[in-house]
Parts: structure tokens; C-alpha cells; sequence
């Protein structure tokens, strides 16, 4: 992954795009960071977890810029979006989450809300990049509740 970014920087910067480049270039220094948090080199896993971070912040920026009056940030962090999440596994619909809670719960067993954190370590480990956590995680209380 960090190879195809590297060869998408590239590329973006002969052909000029400024916003492509600026994007790439974050993403790669967020990456470093959490290699050096980490104090070795991070697998694609955890890279998916740095951009998926990198998207939610930017959707809280959205927000903030909406609620502000400033729709042209709010714009720029829409196009960061679109760029980061092209190197993201495809998002689950809300009927695949569904479904893949109800399978995590079977699998672990899980009866009340106090197995919530089996729960979501499977379906994190199944499904890293591919769904939302924060909204698997209030799919799984409500099945559990």
C-alpha cells in the first residue's frame, strides 16, 4: 500500500496537482508518525487504521467548518476525503454491519453488554478499514442491551 502511494505521489506531482499532492504528502507523514509511535515499520493493517483516522478527523472538520460558515474549508476536506479513501477498502452498508455483528456476536458467545469488548475485538480483526467502529459499536450494544 505504501509503495502505491508513493508511486501516486509521484505522478501527481508531474502532473501538477497540487491538491492530490498535499493530500499524499499528509498521508505519508502520518504514517511515519505512527511508525515512529510504534518504533518499527507498520503492516497495511495498521496503515488502514491511520487513514481511516485520517478520514474521521476530517469529516469533524467538515463539520466544524459547516457549522462555522466557512463552506470552502469544509470543501477542501472534502476532497482530502475523496483522495484518502481511495486507498481504502470499499465501506460496509448498514445491512452488512448488521449482519457481520450478528456473526461476531454468535461466534464469540457474547449475552450481555459486558462481552461487548470480545465483540468488537473480532470485528475489528475481521473487518479493519471496512466498516465504521463507532457505529458497529452502538450496532452491538442495542443487540446486546
Amino acid at each position: 500500500m505504501r509503495a502505491k502511494i508513493s508511486e501516486d505521489l509521484k505522478a501527481a506531482m508531474k502532473a501538477g496537482d497540487k491538491q492530490r499532492v498535499g493530500t499524499l504528502r499528509l498521508i505519508n507523514a502520518a504514517i511515519q508518525s505512527a511508525e515512529i509511535e510504534a518504533k518499527k515499520p507498520i503492516d497495511d493493517a495498521a496503515v488502514l487504521a491511520v487513514m481511516t483516522k485520517m478520514v474521521k478527523q476530517r469529516r469533524d472538520s467538515i463539520e466544524q467548518y459547516t457549522n462555522g460558515g466557512r463552506p470552502d474549508l469544509a470543501a477542501v476536506e472534502q476532497a482530502e476525503i475523496a483522495i484518502i479513501e481511495a486507498y481504502l477498502p470499499k465501506q460496509m452498508d448498514d445491512s452488512a454491519v448488521a449482519a457481520a455483528v450478528a456473526a461476531a456476536i454468535a461466534e464469540t458467545g457474547a449475552a450481555s453488554v459486558k462481552d461487548m469488548g470480545k465483540v468488537m475485538g473480532v470485528l475489528k480483526a475481521k473487518y479493519a478499514g471496512q466498516m465504521d467502529f463507532q457505529k458497529a459499536s452502538a450496532a452491538v450494544k442495542g443487540a446486546l442491551g
